[in-house]
């Protein structure tokens, strides 16, 4: 029953193409860690993933209104879409703050961090591509979920690790230092990671509605 014929399998190839804008944004964010000189060389690109990804999600949604009959529920579609596209524009946001910042040099496992994020958006492709024939691909999906799960729980640990070592820094650095440089680096460190840390987070919500179309119909 839910093994789709080609026709009908278009919005999951929107879903894919958007997952791998996910995907590409997260490359970039783990590429800026590494090397924030980058940042200029990569402007360009970095302001069109957000306009690409939306033309997407526009096609999705006009497909949908167009669509009497739709290979799962509608509103399943319509949340995913809005999920993905949300998953583009945080990582937007991480880019472009790090341009904004001058960030400089990352902290120690910021790196880490960045690369569960590319791993679990990397998950989530994978997952999408399957999803035509749910069926079929359940115990693959499934393992796609939870390796995104097992990504976004280790990024918690690293997270708060590197919270409280950036609070450990700025102080010794402000006895040495004076205060306001460490300050700055320290507000500048923690809003990144956070960024990092909402996106990883966020490809867990994804992933948990992918769990759901598949406990629905396969």
């Amino acid at each position: 029953m839910f093994n789709f014929s080609r026709k009908d399998t278009e919005f999951f190839d929107l879903f894919v193409e958007n997952a791998k804008f996910f995907h590409l944004g997260a490359v970039m964010l783990d590429s800026l860690i590494k090397d924030p000189n980058k940042s200029l060389e990569q402007i360009e690109e970095i302001l069109g993933l957000e306009s690409a990804a939306d033309e997407i999600n526009e096609k999705i949604i006009n497909k949908l209104n167009l669509s009497f009959i739709t290979p799962i529920d509608r509103e399943d579609i319509y949340a995913i879409a809005g999920e993905l596209a949300n998953g583009v524009d945080m990582l937007q946001g991480a880019l472009q703050r790090i341009i904004m910042y001058h960030a400089g040099h990352s902290t120690k496992r910021s790196p880490d961090l960045t690369k569960l994020l590319v791993d679990g958006t990397n998950e989530l492709v994978k997952a999408f591509k399957l999803l035509s024939d749910v069926k079929k691909n359940q115990r693959e999906i499934l393992d796609a979920v939870h390796k995104i799960s097992d990504y976004e729980s280790q990024g918690d640990l690293i997270y708060r690790a590197e919270i409280g070592i950036l609070f450990d820094d700025a102080a010794e650095a402000a006895r040495e230092h004076g205060a306001s440089r460490a300050v700055i680096h320290l507000i500048k460190w923690k809003d990144i990671l956070e960024d990092v840390e909402d996106a990883l987070d966020h490809t867990k919500k994804v992933s948990d509605m992918i769990r759901g179309v598949v406990m629905k119909y396969a």
